[in-house]
């Protein structure tokens, strides 16, 4: 056994820094992401990687994105699953992190959406993932992140699903949006 890889809830074993397609397994990404938190904790409630996600897709869906882009709105942040996140100010130091991070997600991105972005869907999906983040941020702290508010389409509120509701609903998105392509 590779003494530098991480045993996954459902049993495979991960090297973060050589991973495979083989080793991805969707359900493991829809678990952890529904027990990380956003904002390392920091909100007042609990608010799960998984939900950003979700609310992601459904955003994409509001703003009439197409189901593909509704997809990778929803797996954007799957890497995390995997080896975790770093906060913004952190990240910037650690470049050698933020490359592992992105191989990882193209993998996953290629595995679970046979495909690649494009630089336009690229756009849009960052331009949800920080409308996302802003609005997050005001609901759950107060705080208004930018000087100029990105649009929403879509409400946020505590929610109050645990976090195996949460892995169900991530499941249930993925496959209704794969099966749609």
């Amino acid at each position: 056994m590779n003494p530098y890889a991480i045993e996954t809830y459902y049993g495979h074993f991960f090297d973060p820094t050589e991973p495979t397609a083989e080793d991805i397994d969707l359900r493991d990404i829809a678990h952890a992401l529904s027990l990380l938190t956003r904002a390392n904790g920091h909100f007042k409630e609990f608010y799960s990687v998984a939900r950003h996600s979700l609310n992601c897709a459904y955003e994409a869906k509001a703003r009439g994105d197409s189901r593909r882009i509704q997809l990778f709105a929803l797996l954007h942040d799957g890497a995390e699953s995997y080896i975790g996140d770093l906060t913004r100010p952190l990240r910037r130091h650690l470049p050698q992190f933020t490359q592992y991070e992105r191989v990882l997600q193209a993998l996953i991105f290629e595995k679970y959406a046979d495909t690649a972005l494009t630089e336009a869907e690229q756009a849009e999906v960052k331009a949800i993932d920080d409308a996302m983040l802003y609005h997050e941020f005001l609901t759950f702290r107060g705080m208004a992140l930018f000087e100029t508010v990105p649009p929403l389409a879509i409400s946020l509120s505590y929610d109050s699903k645990t976090p195996a509701e949460t892995e169900a609903e991530f499941l249930e998105v993925y496959a209704s949006l794969k099966d749609a392509l």
